[in-house]
């Protein structure tokens, strides 16, 4: 990895900080107070977080001067629903199988999905 992809990749995870913020308040706002599935809630603040992160990543992280957004926000959706796919299975696995804490559990997910949110992104959204 270069100088340049390394910095990306810090700026990526600090967007994915904030994304961790958004993702865990309304998990934790759907699966406490609202009662709703924990998998329901997992994706939900998934999806919000993933929103968010596309937004401060085209900015910040990669400065895409890319006119179709529609298109480069589709790809970063269907690269991020692949992470929830991963996210999800990851937290399956370790709360559903090996019977881990929720929560630390969840913490596992998300660093195995930013893996493979970032190189996706970098070699298919922004490229």
């Amino acid at each position: 990895m270069n100088n340049l992809n390394f910095f990306k990749f810090i700026k990526f995870c600090l967007v994915g900080f904030s994304g961790i913020l958004i993702d865990f308040s309304t998990t934790y706002l759907l699966k406490e107070k609202l009662k709703i599935s924990k998998y329901l809630a997992n994706a939900s603040g998934f999806i919000l977080a993933a929103s968010s992160n596309y937004a401060l990543n085209r900015i910040w992280t990669f400065h895409s001067k890319n006119s179709n957004i529609i298109n480069e926000y589709s790809s970063f959706v269907l690269i991020s629903i692949i992470g929830l796919g991963i996210n999800t299975l990851v937290l399956w696995i370790l709360t559903d199988k090996l019977k881990k804490n929720f929560y630390f559990s969840k913490i596992i997910a998300v660093i195995a999905a930013t893996f493979w949110n970032f190189l996706a992104n970098s070699l298919f959204t922004f490229n």
